[in-house]
């Protein structure tokens, strides 16, 4: 017979993947998940921070390996930048690039630390009973950075197009507003056209990245169920649990990736004109 205090594997799971929320207004809406937030800005500082620490003391030298390091992942952003925005990259583009990259990856990569083992830290150590410290796999981080990138998706296209261009455009293309007779249905299913475009900017930008670190996390977790079932368990569960980081290695580098190269092509359209 189980024991009291042993846990179901669906408590298990559930237990996991339970935000520490805090209620800033009345509703289910109004709440921050405060685990998101705080690691996502250690990450922040801790990844900008490191990056500004080693640019800092560059030289024009020969570089050590912290700074070849820095200087190979800054060059790799500059070039798919350069190979995407045709404009002046330096002033915003580029470096926001580089951010995206980094944060994401840097968000992506918390899923590599022992699920079981955080737990324990976190609730024996910070006395933290819920804390999910994979932000990424929460899609509340997913859609805030997405949001971030169409709202300068909006700017840069009113910024470049004017207000009058940028409306122009939502209300004439793709289809033309010539015959003028049909003037008045073509703007109807131009606008319709465009917004449906606008939509499925951030829903495909974020929920992609969303997605597969959920995926990623929720494979750890039945691993961790089989590593607790017997010895052969443990043993199994670590062997496909060590397969499974290796592969997923490439998972967090890809999905940074991805959602680096979307946001360089949402800024780059809005300089475009149709």
């Amino acid at each position: 017979m189980a024991s009291e205090t042993e846990i179901t594997p669906t408590e298990y799971i559930s237990h996991h993947l339970t935000n520490m929320v805090t209620q800033v207004s009345d509703g289910s809406f109004w709440t921050l998940h405060v685990d998101t937030l705080v690691t996502s800005l250690i990450l922040g500082f801790v990844g900008f921070g490191l990056l500004w620490w080693v640019v800092r003391g560059a030289t024009s030298g020969v570089p050590n390996k912290r700074q070849a390091f820095v200087e190979l992942a800054i060059e790799f952003v500059d070039d798919q930048v350069k190979g995407i925005f045709h404009g002046n990259r330096d002033v915003f583009v580029a470096p926001l690039a580089l951010t995206v990259f980094v944060w994401v990856v840097l968000m992506n990569a918390m899923d590599f630390l022992p699920v079981d083992v955080m737990s324990w830290i976190y609730e024996h150590v910070f006395h933290l009973h819920h804390w999910r410290g994979v932000p990424t796999a929460d899609v509340n981080t997913t859609f805030a950075l997405s949001i971030s990138v169409f709202l300068l998706m909006i700017f840069f296209s009113i910024k470049i197009k004017g207000l009058g261009g940028w409306i122009h455009e939502l209300l004439a293309t793709p289809f033309g507003i010539r015959p003028l007779w049909a003037a008045p249905l073509l703007i109807v299913f131009n606008l319709l056209f465009n917004l449906v475009e606008y939509v499925s900017k951030p829903l495909s930008h974020s929920l992609r990245l969303y997605g597969n670190m959920y995926a990623g996390e929720i494979i750890f977790l039945l691993l961790g169920m089989w590593a607790a079932t017997s010895i052969a368990g443990a043993i199994i569960g670590a062997a496909l649990g060590v397969g499974w980081a290796i592969f997923h290695i490439l998972i967090v580098l890809l999905q940074a990736y991805i959602f680096m190269m979307l946001t360089i092509v949402y800024i780059s359209m809005a300089h475009e004109s149709h």
